[in-house]
Order: C-alpha cells, then sequence, then structure tokens
C-alpha cells in the first residue's frame, strides 16, 4: 500500500479539518495516510508520526499550509528525496499550488499523476576562523541583515568583488526564492526551475548597488564589516538567526541536494505570478 504523508500547519488548518478530509478522501483511495504536523512536536501517544520517520518510504508529502510551511517541512525531509505539493492555506501561495477548494486534485497526485518540477537550493556555509560551524540548505534564500543600523558589506563572486556597499543587509535567492524577499527588496523574478543564484542587497545606500543574476557554478562570499556595536546576522530560509562576529563569512553556493516538487500542470507560472502579484 503507497504510503502518503500529510504535513499540516496546525496555525493555518484548524483543528484539522481540511486535513482530515484529505486523509479521509486519500484513505478512500487505498492509501496509506500518515499525519505529521509541522511546528508542533507530536506526542509520543498520539497516532500522528515524526515527519522524518513519517516521510521515510513514503510516495508524496502532501503540506498543509502556506509557503513558509513548504519551507520547513522541505528543510526537515531534504535527505529523503520525496516528491512534495502544497495546499495553500497561507496568503500568497507561490509554491503551495492546490487551493483548498481543488483539494480532489490530491488523488492525481497522490497516483503519480504529476510532472516533476525540479528545484535548486544552495549550501550556505558560516566560516569563522578558516573552520565551517555552521552549514545549511535553502530553498528559498540565505540573508545576511543588520539588526538594525546600516552594516557595511562586501560580496564577492569567486573572489572577485561585485558590490561593496552600506545597507540593511544582503540576499542570496534561488529562482524559487526569487518571488519572496528578494523580489520586496527589488530584486528579478526568475522562472522557478531556471538554475540561477540571485544576489540583492537591501536598502543599499549606493545607486551602484544592484542585483546581480549570478550561473550556478559561483562562488559567492559574503563578508560584513563590525562598527561599533552593530550586530549582523544570517538567516536560511527564515530559521533562527545565527550572530556574526567580526572575521565572519557566509559562502554560498549551488546545493548539490534539489527538491522535487509535483506539479499539477495548472496555471503557468506567468499567469500565477502575475495573479498573485496583483492582490499584493
Amino acid at each position: 500500500m503507497k504510503k502518503i504523508v500529510l504535513s499540516p500547519n496546525p496555525y493555518r488548518d484548524r483543528g484539522l479539518a481540511l486535513t482530515n478530509a484529505a486523509k479521509a478522501m486519500l484513505e478512500a483511495d487505498g492509501f496509506a495516510v500518515v499525519v505529521s504536523p509541522a511546528f508542533v512536536d507530536v506526542p509520543a501517544d498520539s497516532p500522528m508520526q515524526p515527519l522524518l520517520r513519517a516521510g521515510a518510504g513514503a510516495e508524496l508529502i502532501v503540506t498543509l499550509g502556506g509557503d513558509g510551511t513548504m519551507l520547513h517541512v522541505a528543510r526537515q525531509v531534504l535527505t529523503l528525496g520525496v516528491p512534495m505539493i502544497g495546499v495553500n492555506i497561507g496568503t500568497k501561495g507561490f509554491m503551495a499550488e492546490i487551493e483548498p477548494e481543488n483539494l480532489h486534485l490530491l488523488r492525481r497526485a497522490a497516483a503519480g499523476e504529476y510532472r516533476r518540477s525540479e528545484r535548486m537550493m544552495l549550501s550556505v556555509a558560516l566560516t569563522r576562523e578558516g573552520s565551517d560551524i555552521l552549514s545549511d540548505h535553502a530553498l528559498n534564500d540565505a540573508v545576511v541583515k543588520s539588526d538594525v543600523n546600516c552594516v557595511d558589506l562586501t560580496v564577492a563572486s569567486d573572489g572577485k568583488d561585485i558590490a561593496r556597499f552600506s545597507g540593511d543587509g544582503v540576499i542570496c535567492a534561488t529562482p524559487t526564492g526569487s518571488t519572496a524577499y528578494s523580489m520586496s527588496a527589488g530584486g528579478p523574478i526568475i522562472e522557478p526551475e531556471a538554475q540561477d543564484i540571485v544576489v540583492t542587497p537591501i536598502c543599499a545606500h549606493s545607486m551602484s548597488a544592484r542585483s546581480f543574476v549570478l550561473s550556478p557554478g559561483r562562488f559567492i562570499t559574503i563578508t560584513p564589516k563590525h562598527r561599533d556595536s552593530r550586530r549582523v546576522f544570517l538567516s536560511v530560509d527564515g530559521s533562527a538567526p545565527v550572530q556574526l562576529r567580526p572575521g565572519d563569512e557566509v559562502h554560498v553556493r549551488r546545493s548539490s541536494n534539489t527538491l522535487v516538487l509535483a506539479d499539477m500542470g495548472g496555471e503557468s507560472f506567468y499567469e500565477a505570478a502575475l495573479g498573485k502579484l496583483a492582490k499584493l
């Protein structure tokens, strides 16, 4: 019996009403359905399962929430290689393509009737005194940002400077993440299946500091200059920020990992993007 994992955001799907409807529908089609909620711990006496255990051997992971829920779940199941699809109970839903009124599309997705949409990811490393003290992977972006005041930043590609500026920070985004924070900072929209790295300054105090779209083979180094008592942080896909020390470097490159999304062939990326942006 094929296993399907439902990973709802309980703060979006109140009372798990949509999750239970999806579970009943898929079980009626003969699938084994496991519920593994995001953002909360699963009690030991619960019939639900922690996500990593639930995802092992699954055919599909379904998130029920917004794009943030998909990011959270994708980071946890990165090593499993299980295709994902999202039911959008959020606001924008650039990644979560199924709207609640089209929940029936999950029946086709569970049966494997979808196109595999491979999404590039970024490998992010924080280097301190010559050693990597943090390694992570981003589906959307890695952000180096000050807490309140401006910070001086140098951004280099393969050892050659591409930007030196003072501002609020800088974003390194994937094509998938180009419609997230990078876009709000003035960065370009990139087709989600493209293979590019987008570097976007945040509120730069320089007219020459612009977004760059780099080829996927580039190795990016971000070096903040600490002034006074100003603090600088690194956050990967919106995770808890890590404070940087003087001399720290953030290295970003294409990850060897990719995320596979189940594409149900609805609206084109252009139609979906223009429609959602028109509502902002």
